[in-house]
């Protein structure tokens, strides 16, 4: 068998048996923070206009949006709630690819889910095994995808949505493969539209593309054999000498997705450790007063990758300020904090954030990793001080409690007044094994 053929004959081979209680304990970590950050999202102005135009093209009213009144299609609803959750870039990463795995395959599995009833275990071992695809193919193509400018939550996630919905639709080892290809030919999504309204589209086509790969493949609508590694297969052309042996290596064994990871701030991860430093540096009262007067500059250290993405000088809205170093440093700096009030059109039009934005300067240093970095403040006339940040809170080393994602859970759907029963939603999702049809978890979390 290629490639392609062996990761759908290993999706189709795995057993629930064989999924461990950390590994299925980490997947109902995922799927929690997927509805605290859908919830955020579910009335910002761009989630606004993508649900007035999507359902108005709706075939149906059978499933829901999260933290909304509205009723659509799947298909339209698995776009639209994948976008919720990624609109504020505070959803969950994947830290070796910087892939946001859940919601393009969360989206696409509770959409099919509320049409066609689904039990909790199905679900949870269609989540895990669309989210494991997933993170192995984009790490056969990192670093070199996402570099070239590939959207990878978008491009990876529809490959992943094709297998979760696949397992759900009880797909053959070849109808796998087919909607591998479907998805493969639908995968797109470019770095240039971060900080847009643009950006969001990729991210449901995803999840709406992954899905309709895997409806189709029921159907037997077939694809290429080797989908991704063929010679013009996704991994040839989407990758730079891909690894195509480590896609299939220990499947089963060992679980790329159990190193999801969940962001305490909202904006691009690589900010994480910067945002961080910059409030153990504003928690010191003297180091900040009349600090637009004192400081010559801000100097942040760290690898490649975030001065890069995150070199934006000037922003003029919140969606923008979420991947803006320049932001992010003076808003964490001078308010001391770093919710989603910080990140917002008026925080970005605040004279004193953007003066101390000015100040800023990147030092490349890549032997940090993607979850530290090095912030130094110069003075005029005092000496400088420094703060390193090893591991970012929320990275692998120093992961969110449960605790905090059910805290995250709590504070989002209640700033986004989505009205969604908290509490309910809460137990359901630790408990998601028990639950017979997993529809209901839709259920509580729409407004009525």
């Amino acid at each position: 068998m290629n490639t392609s053929q062996l990761l759908c004959a290993n999706v189709h081979g795995n057993r629930w048996d064989n999924i461990t209680q950390t590994v299925r304990h980490e997947a109902k970590r995922s799927l929690l923070n997927y509805f605290a950050v859908g919830c955020a999202g579910a009335h910002d102005p761009t989630i606004e206009k993508l649900v007035s135009t999507y359902t108005s093209f709706s075939a149906n009213q059978r499933a829901s949006i999260i933290g909304r009144p509205e009723r659509t299609d799947m298909l339209n609803a698995a776009a639209l709630n994948a976008m919720s959750a990624n609109v504020f870039d505070y959803d969950d990463t994947h830290l070796r690819t910087v892939i946001h795995p859940t919601a393009p395959i969360a989206a696409a599995l509770l959409a099919y889910a509320e049409v066609n009833r689904v039990s909790g275990r199905d679900f949870l071992q269609a989540l895990i095994l669309g989210m494991e695809v997933e993170c192995r193919i984009g790490n056969a193509i990192s670093p070199y995808h996402y570099g070239r400018g590939w959207h990878i939550t978008s491009t990876c996630g529809a490959l992943g949505a094709a297998i979760a919905v696949g397992c759900l639709l009880r797909l053959t080892p070849i109808q796998l493969n087919w909607a591998l290809g479907g998805a493969a030919n639908q995968a797109c999504g470019i770095v240039e539209t971060l900080g847009t309204m643009a950006k969001s589209l990729s991210v449901g086509n995803a999840a709406r593309n992954g899905m309709l790969s895997a409806l189709l493949a029921a159907q037997n609508f077939d694809g290429p054999l080797a989908p991704l590694d063929g010679v013009r297969g996704f991994l040839n052309v989407m990758g730079e000498k891909p690894d195509l042996a480590g896609i299939n290596a220990q499947f089963g064994e060992h679980w790329e997705m159990a190193l999801n990871t969940y962001k305490p701030y909202p904006c691009g991860i690589v900010l994480n450790p910067v945002i961080e430093a910059c409030l153990q540096l504003s928690a010191r009262k003297e180091l900040v007063h009349n600090l637009l007067q004192r400081v010559q500059s801000v100097e942040v250290t760290g690898q490649k990758l975030l001065r890069d993405r995150t070199d934006r000088p000037g922003v003029q809205t919140g969606r923008e300020s979420q991947v803006s170093a320049q932001h992010a440093v003076a808003v964490s700096l001078l308010s001391g904090r770093a919710g989603l009030a910080e990140f917002s059109d008026a925080a970005v039009q605040d004279p004193a954030n953007r003066k101390l934005g000015e100040k800023l300067k990147f030092t490349v240093d890549d032997s940090f990793s993607i979850d530290a970095a090095k912030v130094t403040l110069h003075f005029i006339s005092e000496p400088s001080v420094t703060v390193v940040v090893e591991q970012a809170r929320g990275s692998t080393g120093r992961p969110l409690t449960d605790e905090d994602l059910e805290k995250k859970f709590k504070i989002l759907s209640a700033q986004a007044n989505t009205g969604c029963d908290q509490k309910a939603l809460i137990q359901a999702v630790w408990g998601i094994e028990a639950l017979d049809d997993v529809g209901a978890l839709m259920a509580l979390a729409r407004q009525s």
